[in-house]
């Protein structure tokens, strides 16, 4: 007896599981608003990955191979995952240790409030260079500027954004960075070709982001309040001991991961790092939240940091608001969504629905320029229904790779779309697993950072721009005969 033959899915059934998705996004918005991400999401991911699963099984897919894809695409998230249970664990031992505040400390002495925005985008973009990780970037240095402009009463999306555009410009560029080399990769070119050519539309982009926030900071007639810094700044002098020693732990972590230790090993031994600070450097802090001074008491202590999280009572509202970690439990949620995305994801792709799609959009493409817009197109789709950074920079570059070869375009030509159009978007799309942690991580709403992620913006515009343009498209040398 032979298995029944597979249907290939219609436009019309690719269309309804997001049709679905979207709607109900739109009725969690109007109805729970910010409380969205808290739960509602989260089902209504599921309820769309249950009707692409229905539609699978229409087209005659035995629904052991569709639960299948659901596991596989559920097993590429669990390393983030895990990575998210540690940064809430770091942040918990990096508050109690004394180096989250004095990185606040230290920037509210020594950030100029007008150029705040301009600096942060600039030390991330540093940072995350270095290091090859927007997460990692976030986690860190993105936690003490977001305290930062805080405390300097900034709105919270510009900071966010500033802080996301400058990780995000390491994430795309840096050679030790996973995406710089699964574009190339996917795309069929080096890693280095593909990086000298990401230039043409990345400097252009950094440096428009930049120049925005610079003029944000300088002609906003926003007020910025500064009057209260010292007061600030007392605050957390009166219940930590600051001092440049504590910056040992975050540059050991910034070492490690600029040397290639996998982030998972790096980010335990920081979160041990910032345990030991607390243990040499806040003894007396420690005495204080645990009730007593024995090793018990001091153990329990440093457990809850990392765990369910801790908070530091200093008598200033604001500040009390800046020295609170949630652990673990605070990455929980963030962790659920990541969960019914990929579910979502493996759902609509074990189905063939993410392949219909894009095939759909190739039968509209008729020049240089429409096939770089429809490959930068299919790269914000796929992170908007697959919910996955990487399958935005897979699926696409598996799709389009002939199409570009077949025009005599160089590969590196695709590899740069990919990655001007995949890697920063993912950051921007709530249900994302990108956009679930750079929310999470950072306390800010997806919908309240996006407008101000400036790189992030700017870059499939200036890839399709430069492609409708004509403008550096490199193309294939004819072999000589």
């Amino acid at each position: 007896m032979h298995p029944t033959e597979r249907r290939a899915p219609t436009l019309l059934q690719s269309l309804i599981p997001i049709a679905v998705l979207i709607c109900l996004l739109a009725m969690n918005v109007a109805v729970f608003g910010d409380a969205g991400l808290s739960g509602p999401n989260q089902v209504v991911l599921l309820m769309a990955a249950a009707v692409a699963l229905v539609i699978g099984l229409f087209n005659k897919h035995r629904f052991d191979d569709l639960l299948e894809h659901v596991v596989r695409s559920i097993g590429t998230a669990l390393s983030a995952l895990l990575i998210l249970l540690l940064i809430g664990a770091l942040a918990g031992t990096w508050l109690v240790g004394g180096i989250v505040p004095a990185m606040i400390d230290h920037g509210l002495q020594l950030l100029s409030p007008r150029v705040f925005l301009f600096a942060a985008c600039l030390v991330c973009c540093a940072v995350s260079l270095a290091t090859g990780s927007s997460w990692s970037t976030v986690a860190t240095v993105g936690i003490a500027l977001m305290g930062i402009g805080k405390a300097l009463g900034m709105h919270e999306g510009l900071v966010a954004g500033a802080i996301i555009s400058g990780a995000y410009f390491g994430d795309k560029l840096s050679p030790l960075s996973d995406t710089t080399n699964l574009a190339p990769a996917v795309a069929g070119t080096d890693l280095f070709t593909h990086v000298r050519y990401l230039l043409n539309t990345t400097i252009p982009s950094i440096t428009l982001a930049l120049l925005a926030f610079l003029a944000i900071g300088l002609f906003s007639d926003a007020p910025i309040a500064t009057a209260g810094v010292e007061e600030l700044r007392g605050a957390i002098q009166a219940r930590f001991r600051i001092g440049w020693w504590l910056y040992a732990v975050p540059l050991s972590v910034v070492l490690m991961i600029w040397r290639r230790v996998p982030a998972l090993p790096a980010l335990f031994i920081g979160m041990l790092g910032g345990a030991l600070s607390a243990l040499l450097f806040q003894r007396e802090l420690l005495v204080d939240l645990a009730g007593g001074g024995s090793p018990r008491h001091l153990y329990q202590v440093l457990l809850q940091s990392m765990g369910s999280g801790i908070s530091v009572a200093t008598g200033n509202a604001m500040v009390d608001e800046l020295l609170t970690a949630k652990g673990m439990a605070g990455m929980l949620n963030t962790i659920w969504l990541i969960l019914c995305a990929m579910t979502f994801g493996g759902a609509m792709e074990g189905a063939g629905l993410l392949q219909r799609l894009a095939a759909a959009i190739l039968t509209r493409v008729r020049g240089d320029g429409s096939l770089i817009a429809a490959t930068a197109g299919s790269c914000v789709v796929v992170n908007a229904t697959a919910s996955d950074q990487y399958l935005s920079i897979v699926v696409p570059g598996r799709m389009f790779a002939p199409v570009y070869k077949e025009r005599g375009l160089d590969a590196r030509v695709l590899s740069r779309t990919l990655e001007d159009s995949g890697t920063v978007t993912s950051a921007l799309v709530p249900w994302n697993t990108c956009g679930a942690y750079m929310s999470g991580v950072l306390g800010v709403a997806t919908a309240v950072y996006l407008p101000f992620c400036f790189f992030n913006l700017l870059s499939p515009v200036m890839t399709v721009l430069q492609g409708a343009l004509g403008w550096r498209i490199a193309r294939i040398r004819p072999q000589a005969k």
